[in-house]
């Protein structure tokens, strides 16, 4: 890979650095990057994004580095300043995609980055030294490095253990996955748009792109979301292959639904996607007003309406009308272990308590929206989750509780970076984009008898 530039017009990698290391230390403190990421400069974001991500991804490595450079723990800006820095030290050749800067360059902008966090003085020759230190006996301690578990997956053990215990053919795939980057995935919007044009559209911009499941493009290479054609208006959604499943598995061989509810529906995708499929009134509910407002918002985009509600959705009490709904899709709180290919502070920011706390979440909706149903129809329980807690023995406790629901036609869990059936042509065709394949997530479809 060509090597980047250490500026770029006003922007340095000093600056780049600097608020990096004040986003993994957010990060360390148990802010999420969405809250965060909003906070940098509009000119270094989108820089600052990629060196986050990267510094996130190696975390594990780069602290277990970290512990063997220094004596005693360093101060927290100065902590994750050496943790973004070694991130971009630890590959001499990094692989395509990954930020990739000479290493002098890297030191030499690393102790630039100093005064910018308002360290003192001093800060800048302990920076200096770490870093330097490292580069002089690189093979040695990365080979030591390696041998702790933290290093070694870049996910904290706890999570290393439940994946073993949940998955034992295939955690080490997951966890390999979950490293890297997620392909961008777009969603046609049928009601403006047909997927066969829009196709040859981007590739008359010389952009390779192939079909994905129903009504999904899965692109080479990701771009900001304003530079695709008829994204202003509303041809187009980005939203991942998993979660573009929902909608057609809660439409299929079944006869039209008039009611849908989608019970905890921010930022909208999915509420989107069903309303692009058919003509029923759609019910919208989320407890949060900002992320409702995010519904409307995407909704109106897309030329599409619904009925959005600022409601809990297991106080039914609260917001249904006593009708009941035909399907009901409910896309519930989790873990977001599924998604850290997308978000790789997730795994960082859970703790093990939160599967247990999430899953009787889970369990308290899924038993406060079954009345709402109308016999004969039909709820879709996901979760973006790799967790079994969080999806098959959830699911499975359920049906023992209610026997009035049986068990429909679903994939269950889908595991991080697998490819569905029938994406091999796009994978041959596009390469490493497609065969990354989709996020974890869980489908399980339960009918009501009548």
């Amino acid at each position: 890979m060509m090597e980047t530039s250490a500026s770029s017009g006003a922007v340095t990698l000093a600056q780049q650095l600097a608020w990096s290391a004040r986003m993994v230390e957010a990060v360390a403190k148990g802010r999420s990057l969405s809250e965060a990421l909003p906070r940098v400069p509009a000119a270094l974001r989108p820089g600052v994004q990629a060196l986050v991500f990267d510094a996130l991804r190696q975390r594990g490595l780069t602290l277990t580095l970290v512990r063997g450079l220094t004596q005693r723990t360093p101060a927290p800006p100065v902590h994750a300043l050496l943790c973004v820095a070694l991130g971009l030290l630890v590959d001499e050749a990094p692989a395509a995609g990954r930020p990739h800067y000479a290493a002098h360059t890297v030191v030499d902008q690393a102790v630039a980055a100093v005064p910018l966090l308002k360290l003192a003085r001093p800060v800048a020759g302990f920076v200096n030294a770490c870093l330097r230190g490292f580069l002089r006996d690189r093979c040695a301690r990365l080979d030591q490095a390696r041998r702790v578990e933290l290093a070694r997956w870049n996910h904290p053990p706890w999570w290393v253990q439940r994946l073993r215990e949940d998955h034992p053919a295939h955690w080490q795939a997951i966890l390999q996955a979950s490293q890297e980057p997620a392909p961008m995935t777009l969603r046609i919007n049928r009601r403006r748009a047909d997927r066969a044009h829009y196709l040859a559209r981007l590739r008359a911009l010389g952009w390779s792109a192939e079909p994905w499941g129903e009504d999904g493009v899965v692109l080479a290479e990701a771009v900001p979301v304003e530079r695709l054609p008829g994204w202003a208006e509303g041809e187009v959604s980005v939203q991942d292959g998993a979660a573009q499943l929902a909608a057609g598995l809660l439409l299929k061989d079944a006869p039209a639904p008039r009611r849908i509810l989608d019970a905890c529906a921010a930022p909208g995708g999915k509420t989107a996607h069903l309303l692009e499929r058919c003509d029923a009134e759609v019910w919208a509910l989320d407890k949060d007003a900002q992320r409702a407002e995010r519904i409307r918002q995407n909704l109106s985009r897309l030329g599409l309406q619904a009925v959005v509600r600022v409601a809990d959705a297991a106080d039914t009490a609260s917001w249904w009308d006593g009708q009941p709904f035909d399907a009901v899709l409910l896309d519930a709180p989790c873990t977001a272990s599924g998604i850290v290919r997308r978000h790789p502070d997730v795994r960082w920011l859970r703790r093990p308590q939160d599967i247990d706390q999430l899953a009787a979440q889970q369990r308290h909706l899924l038993q406060s929206l079954w009345p709402v149903l109308a016999p004969g129809g039909r709820l879709l329980y996901c979760t973006c989750s790799v967790f079994r807690a969080e999806g098959e023995q959830q699911v499975e406790a359920f049906l023992q509780a209610h026997p009035d629901a049986r068990r429909g036609d679903a994939p269950g869990h889908l595991l991080p970076g697998m490819a569905l059936a029938g994406q091999a042509r796009a994978a041959e065709t596009i390469g490493d984009n497609a065969q990354r394949g989709t996020d974890g997530f869980f489908y399980a479809l339960l009918h009501k008898t009548a």
